[in-house]
């Protein structure tokens, strides 16, 4: 019987090192995803890298921030560079007023560049003159639809021996329908009889005052003038020839009163109106008579509650046109 030799099985055979096979080198198609998950693997790493950095600076820079607002906060600086909302709004009334106030003030200076006033000394010859023939005298330009008119002057004089430095009125060209008495007596008051020390109770007298309020009731006198020729300028009386006038149109428009704050119209059927005015030109009321009496129902048609002149020279053409 013949033996046969088996291979060695002992524990040195095994532990001994296989050799390894070489990896499979697989080639990669261009239409391959795990290709393409490999090479974007390093873009995704350190764009999460970017990340991560930015947002520690911005924990780091947030940090920073609470410390400098805790600082500030802390300073005593603090209330007077953040005023309180009542401060703001007492400062922005404030600004509004100056505002207003400047809006004024350039007004003023275009006004008075179109109505001037100007003062200039005059010596009166009579040798009796009081004062030693000292006169002070104000003139006063008027412009009207774009030319000046002729000027209207004011002298004053002082008259007082109790009292030197009070004015009175001496001489002026002022229109009569100007309240110029009644502005000297409220701007310029006469000084009274006061015996020694009492003197210095004199009332006290405003020249710039007066002046310019009589310069706005002279420029109010020439407005009213103004309205009343623009009115008959409106209704073509300067053209109208007899055979253009029917019995509703108006054939004549003028000043009423001495002070212009009225204005007489009268049609071709003999009937007349008046048309009221303010100080200012604004028309208050309009009244129309007729044969009968007064005409309450043209009145009506011709003048509504808040009608200016315009459109009271509008509805007179259409009702001169009507018929």
């Amino acid at each position: 019987m013949s033996l046969v030799a088996l291979p060695s099985t002992s524990k040195d055979d095994d532990r001994r090192p296989r050799p390894r096979k070489p990896p499979r080198t697989r080639t990669a198609s261009p239409g391959d995803p795990m290709a393409s998950t490999a090479d974007a693997t390093p873009d995704a790493n350190a764009l999460d890298e970017e990340i991560a950095a930015l947002e520690a600076e911005a924990a780091t820079l947030r940090k920073a921030l609470e410390v400098q607002c805790s600082t500030i906060l802390s300073s005593g600086t603090v209330p007077v560079a953040s005023p309180s909302s009542a401060t703001l709004i007492s400062r922005h009334r404030q600004l509004g007023a100056r505002s207003a106030q400047q809006h004024a003030y350039m007004q003023q200076c275009s006004y008075r560049t179109c109505t001037p006033v100007t003062a200039f000394k005059v010596h009166d010859p009579d040798p009796c003159a009081v004062d030693g023939g000292h006169v002070l005298g104000l003139r006063f330009e008027v412009m009207s639809r774009g030319q000046f008119l002729q000027p209207y002057y004011l002298m004053l004089n002082r008259p007082f021996s109790h009292a030197k430095h009070h004015l009175r009125v001496h001489r002026h060209t002022i229109p009569p329908g100007v309240p110029l008495a009644g502005l000297a007596a409220r701007y310029l008051p006469a000084p009274a009889n006061y015996p020694g020390d009492e003197a210095q109770q004199q009332p006290q007298q405003h020249l710039d005052g007066l002046a310019r309020a009589l310069r706005r009731e002279i420029m109010r006198y020439h407005n009213r003038l103004g309205v009343s020729a623009d009115l008959r300028r409106r209704l073509g009386l300067h053209e109208k020839t007899p055979a253009d006038v029917s019995a509703n149109s108006v054939v004549e428009v003028g000043i009423a009163d001495i002070e212009a704050k009225q204005i007489k119209l009268t049609w071709a059927d003999e009937r007349s109106g008046r048309l009221v005015m303010d100080d200012d030109g604004n028309v208050l009321k309009f009244v129309v008579f007729g044969g009968q009496g007064r005409d309450w129902d043209t009145a009506k048609k011709l003048f509504g509650k808040y009608d200016r002149m315009e459109d009271i020279a509008r509805k007179l053409q259409e009702h001169g046109a009507g018929d």
